[in-house]
């Protein structure tokens, strides 16, 4: 995995900081022979990113994490409301031929399916829908939750869990997306979707140091 890459001066920080911490930021000016604004931004990307941490009247410490420790620690700390994506839902009444259509034109691996009242009843993949096209029978006039996953075999997550327990659950459960939902007296209210592709893009952004 590809590590935050730091320039040659912010390099010369974290060195000075390895030797002498704790030590000022007006010390670590002083030894570069810079003024202490200049500093600042490359302090405060250093901070920000995990490699130093600083405390008021002490100074600047070097964590001594490498940059895959920081990646980790990050991806620890992330919540699935900062990421989830908006659910692609369907009315448990409509037809397996609607459902492919939808599939299709929101290129998506999975629909959401909800009853009259917007509540979670079922879950559609592209298996269930390619198991239901296989034969002779009209698509148009079978409605989804005959061959829909139904609750309680259904997976889902909430807006407060970590990212890092979802995407362990995508990968043991082998599924594309799992929603998100909010509780309420009547069931579950489907409030988004945490997808395969989400987890990528946070793994790019991670990378990428899009991310803090």
């Amino acid at each position: 995995m590809r590590t935050i890459e730091l320039n040659k001066r912010q390099e010369q920080i974290l060195q000075i900081v390895k030797e002498n911490g704790p030590i000022t930021g007006e010390h670590i000016a002083d030894k570069l022979n810079l003024t202490r604004a200049t500093l600042r931004p490359d302090l405060a990307i250093l901070t920000m990113a995990g490699y130093l941490e600083a405390r008021p009247r002490v100074g600047y410490f070097y964590t001594g994490k490498s940059g895959t420790q920081l990646l980790s620690d990050k991806l620890k700390k992330l919540k699935v409301k900062d990421f989830q994506s908006i659910p692609v839902v369907v009315n448990e009444n409509v037809s397996v031929y609607d459902a492919i259509c939808t599939m299709f034109l929101e290129d998506v691996g999975t629909l959401i399916v909800v009853d009259d009242k917007s509540l979670l009843v079922g879950i559609l993949s592209r298996k269930d829908l390619l198991r239901a096209s296989i034969g002779k029978q009209d698509l148009t006039s079978i409605p989804v939750h005959i061959i829909m996953t139904r609750m309680p075999n259904i997976t889902v997550c909430r807006r407060d869990d970590l990212i890092i327990d979802v995407a362990k659950t995508l990968i043991e459960k082998q599924i594309d997306a799992i929603p998100v939902i909010k509780e309420t007296d009547e069931g579950f209210e489907v409030v988004g979707r945490i997808t395969k592709t989400n987890m990528t893009k946070i793994l790019v952004g991670l990378v990428d140091n899009e991310i803090i």
